[in-house]
């Protein structure tokens, strides 16, 4: 009779304890799933700066040319969206001064060669009197007036430009 007693005892103790144990065990694979966690490439307090929007053409034209003169820039416009731009423009020196105003594009030269100064223009878009334009030159060399531009800006700017299109300076 004691072990009846004994068993009954026992069993209750262990099953009691299975049940009580903590749960510092390896656990099962149907065990509940732990919490996930996450890492990143970059620490939570680092952020990705935000680039810069481009300078807006300070012009009211909608299409043809703005250009500032301040900024050293000129953009392309087409029905009030820039096309091309900003892109870097060179200038004329202050005894030789690009004008400044609101102009329309007169004429355009592709192979143009100055009768004055004797220098090639590619992608000439005239403008101003006197033969300014818009034409393919060094930015870090100055102009007898023209705004000079790059190989690739002069030949958007004369694919881009239509005679009569509006170009302002300012």
């Amino acid at each position: 009779m004691r072990r009846t007693g004994v068993v009954p005892l026992l069993g209750a103790v262990l099953v009691t304890a299975a049940c009580s144990a903590p749960r510092t065990t390896t656990p099962s694979p149907i065990a509940e799933p732990m919490p996930l966690t996450t890492t990143s490439a970059t620490p939570a307090t680092t952020t990705t700066p935000t680039p810069t929007p481009p300078p807006t053409p300070p012009c009211a034209v909608t299409t043809g040319a703005c250009v500032s003169l301040a900024q050293r820039l000129a953009w392309l416009l087409r029905d009030g969206k820039v096309v091309r731009g900003p892109v870097p423009a060179g200038f004329g020196p202050p005894d030789q001064a690009t004008p400044a105003g609101s102009f329309h594009v007169a004429w355009k030269d592709r192979e143009h060669r100055s009768s004055q100064y004797g220098t090639d223009m590619p992608n000439s878009v005239f403008f101003a009197a006197g033969g300014i334009a818009f034409h393919a030159g060094p930015l870090d060399a100055p102009s007898h007036g023209c705004v000079h531009l790059t190989d690739a800006d002069s030949a958007a700017f004369f694919d881009g430009l239509n005679v009569g299109d509006a170009v302002q300076v300012l």
